[in-house]
């Protein structure tokens, strides 16, 4: 059983990414009460865009420890949504702070929708990347190197 660096960047990868599982259902349980008018768009915007940036900065990070690390089919798995989260920060709309979204279009229904399903597609990602994760911890673990 040897301790690498892989088995560190996994392990690390593990706990970030029970914290990204968490952003991705409190992004879920925000739009739908967007959704239901349980809160209004100015104070829904007001607690989720503080979360995008740390979102991306966690999951970089993990991507960089996986670069330092040389686990390259991690960084394949975890490049679309990279790629995806880049191109929607480019893209959010014009904004005086950071975070993606704005009070005054958000009550659209599609982009509701869009919201929403982005959240639902994050969260599945999150939650098979921790079983992936899981594995390559194991499996870094107990490979003898």
């Amino acid at each position: 059983m040897a301790f690498t660096f892989a088995a560190f960047s996994y392990i690390v990868a593990l706990i970030i990414d029970a914290f990204l599982l968490f952003f991705a259902i409190f992004h879920i349980i925000a739009f739908d009460e967007l959704k239901v008018d349980y809160k209004n768009p100015i104070d829904q915007c007001a607690s989720l865009n503080p979360l995008v940036l740390p979102e991306y900065l966690l999951h970089g990070f993990i991507n960089i420890l996986f670069l330092f690390a040389g686990e390259w089919f991690s960084i394949l798995l975890n490049a679309p949504l990279i790629a995806y989260n880049i191109h929607r920060y480019m893209n959010r709309p014009i904004m005086s702070g950071p975070g993606l979204y704005d009070p005054t279009n958000i009550m659209s229904a599609n982009i509701l929708d869009k919201c929403q399903r982005e959240g639902w597609v994050k969260m599945a990602f999150y939650l098979l990347s921790f079983f992936y994760y899981m594995y390559g911890m194991i499996s870094s673990l107990i490979s003898m190197k």
